[in-house]
């Protein structure tokens, strides 16, 4: 459940993990790794094996394996004399 298999010809097998808003967080490299030892790493990082393709997926598991958002701290305010707008992320809009 939540998983998705891309085969890329030619290209060597990695795990890609992406954030909530489909941001890459980290690349796992397969090439090295058995079918059991890549099945104990999904199991690991927290995604849930359905039964069956169709089998019904227990409603705690549904984002399974997103973790809590993290808490954001509030941005600081500029010094008063600072001509420096303050910092964003970049992709964050000006009104968030």
């Amino acid at each position: 459940h939540n998983l998705e298999m891309k085969h890329l010809p030619g290209a060597d097998p990695e795990l890609v993990l992406l954030s909530h808003r489909y941001e890459e967080l980290e690349r796992i490299p397969l090439s090295d790794m058995t079918r059991e030892e890549i099945n104990q790493l999904v199991q690991e990082l927290g995604f849930y094996r359905k039964e069956t393709p169709d089998a019904p997926v227990p409603e705690e598991f549904q984002f399974a394996p997103a973790r809590p958002l993290p808490t954001l701290l509030p941005h600081q305010a500029p010094a008063a004399d600072s001509k420096t707008p303050p910092e964003r992320d970049e992709g964050e809009h000006p009104d968030l």
